[in-house]
């Protein structure tokens, strides 16, 4: 199981994507994202390398997002493109932080969730599953998982399975939605 620190990280995780997340296709608001720590939970890579979180955020008139990261204590290679940033941890030293979506690690970790060999974990506590997240248990086969970006997202009656994680909205108001399809 993955260890969660109580430590700092400069540039934070947040900062990173305020300055990440207008850049990208599917974002639906303006330049500038201030952005709020809305949900998410974690999954555990076996190997114990990679940290693997599922953020979602908002920001006000901007909409949310659902971000899986990845955080690695080396350069990827040949994901140059899926870099979102470097931060310093004040536990772990420099972290790079991918776009999860194009991390192997991330992939077959999420495929595992979706087959039912892995456990959603909580986003802020060490060693504590995230009964809130639900899996729609399906054998994905060569499938690979589709992440949900910008939320709401309802399933579709062709998925085969999902994930779906609440989240709370900037009104405060409670939602959920399907973050992940197979």
């Amino acid at each position: 199981m993955a260890v969660i620190h109580r430590t700092t990280m400069s540039p934070t995780k947040l900062e990173l994507l305020a300055e990440w997340l207008p850049a990208q296709p599917w974002y639906r608001g303006g330049p500038d994202a201030e952005l709020t720590r809305a949900g998410g939970f974690r999954l555990d890579d076996p190997a114990g390398e990679v940290g693997i979180e599922f953020m979602i955020v908002t920001g006000a008139g901007s909409g949310a997002y659902f971000v899986p990261l990845t955080y690695r204590g080396a350069p990827l290679d040949g994901a140059d493109a899926a870099l979102i940033g470097t931060s310093e941890h004040g536990v772990l030293g420099t972290r790079w932080v991918y776009d999860g979506g194009h991390d192997p690690v991330l992939v077959a970790c999420l495929t595992a969730l979706l087959r039912g060999e892995a456990v959603a974990q909580a986003q802020s506590e060490s060693d504590t599953a995230d009964p809130s997240v639900r899996v729609r248990v399906t054998d994905p086969g060569d499938a690979v998982p589709v992440v949900h970006r910008a939320l709401p997202h309802h399933e579709s009656a062709a998925a085969s399975g999902t994930v779906t994680a609440p989240w709370q909205r900037p009104d405060g108001t409670r939602a959920e939605s399907v973050v992940v399809s197979v």
